[in-house]
């Protein structure tokens, strides 16, 4: 591999330590909203299978999606959903996941995502906590969110009384008449690039769950800075396995919008076993698949893997989320699979998802999470004295770039705590650069470990 230089700017007042990416910088569009720019050239592409469910085989088409989220969008404001209010999504990964999340941003709401595998307090706890003013959910589902207080939209077949079904609603949406449509050209309705688009919750670097406030052009930009490599001949072209929760600031940034910008396929997957794993890679030819270090160490360790022909696996790369991944697994895998590329990456909530990572033209060195993206400024600083350290001198990892959150929703504190005077959001994680702008996670913050599963702020992705 060879050497990179790594650009490192130097305050001369200050004598700080920041460092940018080798790229050049990305053009950041203005005055788009999300869903208007996942959704760039969709025409193109309006017969083209964007999302698949891993099991049962259904899915819908690039036009489907686009005209399910201006039907849900126009339905909610029939509803009376107003600009900046809070719908909370609590749902497996569905098909439908990313058409609901974005109608709720082009009508001029915030979605937050929550676990549906968790306990109904903990979700009554989000719902109050995002002051929420509907919730979408499905069957299975709904006896957690019945005694939230709010209205509920059902996706699925079955009918429930007293809720809304999703079906009947976008068919409602589409006999309104243009009365309704009023209320999307008032001046203070116009969804704008700088308002709130989604409150997931996260822990930050305190442990305490709180709203992480994400505008569409914190998630504009972070596209921007993650899809800078992607050529033109692989638009259309990446199939990439939904697994990672929807609900997670990965699976619906990560994975939905980024892939329905790219034009490519999402497998659906609503829970993970070992088979079904399998069978969705070899059926559906999934190129990409973001995973989780346990996955790996199945498929290295388990039997069951060995009942499956794995010369049908169109698998190109993986990347890992959540964990370090073991030298001694990464060794095995990669004489298992030796066609596939493993990628380990850094980003977090509250920097709207990726942060570090690897790229085709780029891949950076084993156990690393990634090189600085474009429009990305990272310092690593002394946890204690607050100075900017020099090249593989690790410190924790700060990062100031127009992705990075507004705040936590209602909690001044917390915020001041996480971005400081500057706009540099403190990570938590100790890290360094090497010589080659490679980055390497060391440990965290000791006092700052609450891990526990989905709710932390994420070493992912």
């Amino acid at each position: 591999m060879g050497t990179h230089v790594v650009e490192c700017s130097q305050k001369q007042e200050e004598g700080e330590h920041i460092f940018r990416s080798r790229y050049p910088p990305v053009h950041v569009p203005d005055n788009v909203t999300l869903p208007d720019f996942v959704l760039h050239n969709v025409e193109l592409y309006a017969d083209r299978l964007a999302f698949v469910d891993a099991t049962t085989g259904k899915g819908y088409t690039y036009g489907e999606v686009e005209r399910d989220i201006r039907r849900f969008a126009k339905a909610l404001r029939s509803l009376g959903l107003r600009k900046g209010r809070v719908v909370l999504v609590v749902l497996p990964n569905v098909p439908e996941y990313a058409i609901v999340a974005l109608g709720i941003m082009a009508a001029g709401g915030v979605f937050s995502g929550a676990n549906p595998a968790a306990h109904s307090s903990e979700i009554m706890k989000q719902v109050e906590s995002a002051d929420g003013k509907l919730i979408v959910s499905d069957l299975p589902t709904y006896h957690k969110v019945k005694d939230c207080g709010l209205p509920v939209i059902i996706l699925g077949e079955e009918r429930v009384e007293g809720t809304i079904h999703w079906d009947e609603l976008l068919e409602a949406a589409d006999r309104a008449s243009s009365r309704t449509d009023h209320i999307t050209n008032q001046e203070d309705e116009i969804v704008q690039q700088s308002d709130l688009c989604a409150l997931p919750f996260s822990s930050g670097t305190t442990g305490l769950s709180k709203g992480v406030m994400l505008t569409h052009r914190n998630l504009v930009a972070n596209l921007c800075s993650t899809l800078f490599s992607i050529s033109p001949e692989m638009i259309g072209q990446v199939t990439i396995l939904g697994l990672i929760p929807f609900f997670h600031i990965y699976g619906i940034t990560g994975i939905c919008c980024a892939t329905i910008r790219n034009k490519g396929k999402v497998v659906v997957m609503r829970r993970y076993e070992l088979r079904a794993f399998l069978n969705a890679l070899i059926t559906h030819e999934v190129s990409f698949a973001p995973i989780v270090p346990p996955i790996i160490l199945a498929l290295v360790k388990n039997p069951i893997v060995d009942e499956f022909d794995l010369k049908k696996l169109k698998l190109r790369s993986i990347m890992t989320a959540a964990a370090p991944l073991a030298p001694e697994i990464l060794n095995e895998f990669e004489k298992k699979f030796p066609d596939v590329q493993v990628q380990e990456a850094y980003g977090m909530t509250e920097h709207s998802c990726i942060t570090l990572s690897h790229s085709n033209q780029h891949i950076a060195k084993r156990n690393s999470v990634g090189f600085i993206l474009p429009n990305l400024e990272v310092k690593f600083i002394d946890p204690d004295t607050g100075r900017s350290l020099p090249k593989n001198t690790p410190g924790e990892i700060c990062v100031k770039s127009q992705c990075v959150m507004k705040g936590y929703y209602k909690n001044e504190t917390e915020t001041s705590l996480t971005i400081d005077t500057e706009g540099w959001l403190h990570t938590g994680d100790i890290g360094y650069i090497d010589d080659d702008g490679d980055i390497f996670l060391v440990d965290r913050i000791k006092e700052l470990i609450k891990y526990k599963g989905f709710q932390v702020k994420i070493t992912l992705i």
